[in-house]
């Protein structure tokens, strides 16, 4: 399959560099990996399964390489390339045939070296939440915006690591949105705190979110004891459905069977309704990537896949409350990352 890939995830898993002006040409064995003067140097020394080519216009160095190689027809994703990237590029005369997600599905499988940097990445991170929940101890009285800020710093560990996404951190109410931003609220003894971050470890990535009872001796311990019992249930649900989908997983079995097993325990109990997203999503050089763990995915399972699992309930205008692990499916069961 002839394909062209703009992506930089999708690229740098391809030939183990990348950068903001790039296209990559794959036409069977040959790869041609072309970008301007500004990074020709770096690639040249990471790259050595492709080709790589200096070009000011890169669209039009892409455009003779088709010629060149003869490449009548090829495919590429639409959520890659963009609507001006695809017109210079359908100059060469060659038929575009869009193909969603060629990397994701290329990525869906992980290596055992790819897990062990997942891990890494996981490992780092969940060291990451005990220093921050320490720092947390003696954070009363700061808004959501200075502790967004100082997770920056824990997580990073002070600027080693990038971040997987730009951390989550809400109080009571603002939990209540799945993906909240920071306001100035200040933290108090007696409120509930929502964290959900991940670092890159050599550019994979980690996720994981916990939520906490805040007092003196706040931790990220799965084991939490709220003041208020309408919380301590819902939270209570939320942990038993996160624990009963890592037992259910399995290889074999469909994206949506195993969401239906978390959904269930959350609609049968008195928090029905509240569970407003999917289970979980795959996890690798993007956080975000196939396997999407959700109610209408038929995909099936299969062992080398990562994932999280990640229920929640949101009640508006209260709390909300997520657990989130990463999984990895290894002889047909899910082992905790």
């Amino acid at each position: 399959m002839h394909y062209i890939l703009k992506d930089e995830n999708a690229v740098y898993y391809e030939v183990g560099f990348s950068c903001d002006n790039e296209l990559l040409i794959v036409a069977g064995d040959e790869r041609v990996f072309i970008t301007d003067p500004r990074y020709t140097t770096e690639a040249k020394e990471a790259i050595k399964n492709a080709e790589v080519i200096e070009a000011r216009d890169i669209h039009k160095a892409a455009r003779e390489w088709m010629k060149r190689l003869g490449i009548k027809k090829l495919f590429y994703d639409p959520n890659d390339l963009r609507c001006s990237d695809l017109e210079q590029l359908q100059k060469s005369g060659a038929t575009f045939r869009p193909k969603r997600n060629i990397s994701w599905q290329k990525r869906i499988i992980k290596s055992e070296a790819e897990i062990a940097k997942i891990a890494q990445s996981a490992k780092l991170n969940a060291e990451a939440f005990e220093e921050y929940a320490m720092f947390l101890q003696k954070s009363a009285g700061k808004s959501e915006r200075e502790l967004h800020f100082e997770a920056t710093a824990f997580l990073s560990s002070k600027g080693r690591y990038d971040l997987s996404f730009d951390p989550i951190f809400a109080i009571n109410e603002n939990a209540a949105k799945p993906h909240a931003l920071p306001t100035d609220k200040a933290l108090q003894p007696g409120d509930l705190v929502l964290f959900d971050a991940g670092i890159k470890y050599e550019r994979y990535c980690s996720d994981r979110t916990r939520t906490a009872f805040f007092d003196e001796t706040v931790s990220f311990d799965k084991e939490q004891r709220f003041a208020n019992p309408k919380i301590q249930r819902a939270y209570d649900t939320v942990r038993k459905a996160q624990e009963a989908a890592i037992a259910a997983a399995r290889s074999g079995m469909k994206a949506c069977e195993l969401d239906k097993v978390a959904r269930d325990i959350i609609e049968k109990s008195e928090f029905a309704g509240t569970f407003v997203h999917s289970l979980g999503h795959g996890v690798g050089l993007d956080i975000h990537e196939m396997p999407f763990i959700n109610s209408r995915n038929q995909q099936i399972l299969e062992d080398g896949m990562v994932f999280t699992i990640e229920p929640g309930i949101y009640i508006p205008g209260e709390f909300g409350i997520r657990i989130e692990d990463m999984v990895v499916l290894r002889n047909g069961r899910a082992e905790v990352l």
